[in-house]
């Protein structure tokens, strides 16, 4: 597949949903954002297209053109395509794992809670830009798919939680923001889970969604109960469920190597 530039991409916006809950978003992100990278099977009418924006790819089409090499740019992602792409899948990547997972919408209100002393819930400002970076890169997904931590900064779209030093503790965010729905997504440092805090910082964040107009959405692996319970807990109700698939290495890069 070859690389689309920016201006090549208003045209093809129809070959993804608009107004969708959950990770189907990520067009309308990346066409809003700018965060983002695009690839289709030819330059003009195009049979097959992909956005991919935090490791989060929607592939559409028809994969009749496509060769298992021709999808070498999707690997290590995840993956929503339509069943007739899965064949192709398979024999793109060295491994194809499904994962199962679920689609909230905001539809109740949220648990009241109290911060415990000393904690802070504000809306991430580009002065925190330096605090976002010291979470470190095992927390690096959760500025993504706003470029990183400065995108995310000066967004607006972010909450967080800091104790009296400033130090970051939870940050709820809006991950993909669609044009009727913006898909939450939230990270609290290990060592204070428990306190509610994630529950603040999503509560805030819920609120300024709703206050632009837009509802906001959840979407998790069927197997996180954390996550499951969290979104419960902040108002959140299960509107769908749908797989997407855990992209390896290239088969082609691997018989090469091999």
């Amino acid at each position: 597949m070859i690389e689309l530039q920016p201006r090549e991409l208003p045209a093809l916006a129809r070959w993804f949903p608009a107004g969708t809950p959950g990770p189907a978003a990520v067009g309308e992100h990346a066409l809003r954002t700018g965060n983002g990278r695009w690839w289709a099977d030819r330059p003009v009418q195009p049979r097959a297209l992909a956005v991919s924006c935090a490791d989060h790819v929607m592939l559409r089409g028809t994969p009749d053109d496509l060769t298992p090499k021709d999808l070498g740019p999707l690997a290590h992602s995840y993956i929503d395509a339509p069943a007739r792409f899965h064949p192709l899948l398979a024999a793109a990547f060295t491994t194809l794992t499904p994962w199962e997972r679920m689609v909230w919408t905001h539809q109740a209100p949220s648990t009241p809670s109290s911060l415990p002393r000393g904690m802070t819930v504000r809306r991430i400002e580009p002065a925190d830009t330096n605090v976002l970076h010291t979470l470190g890169p095992d927390s690096a997904w959760i500025t993504a798919s706003w470029g990183g931590p400065l995108g995310l900064a000066a967004s607006g779209h972010g909450w967080i939680a800091t104790d009296r030093t400033g130090t970051a503790l939870a940050i709820a965010c809006a991950y993909f923001r669609g044009s009727r729905y913006e898909d939450v997504a939230v990270l609290t440092r290990p060592d204070h889970r428990r306190h509610r805090l994630a529950l603040a910082c999503v509560s805030a964040l819920c609120d300024d969604i709703t206050a632009r107009g837009h509802t906001p959405s959840w979407n998790c692996s069927t197997l996180n109960r954390a996550s499951r319970l969290l979104a419960w807990t902040a108002g959140f109700r299960l509107v769908h469920e749908y797989v997407h698939y855990a992209s390896g290495s290239p088969a082609q890069q691997e018989l090469l190597t091999a």
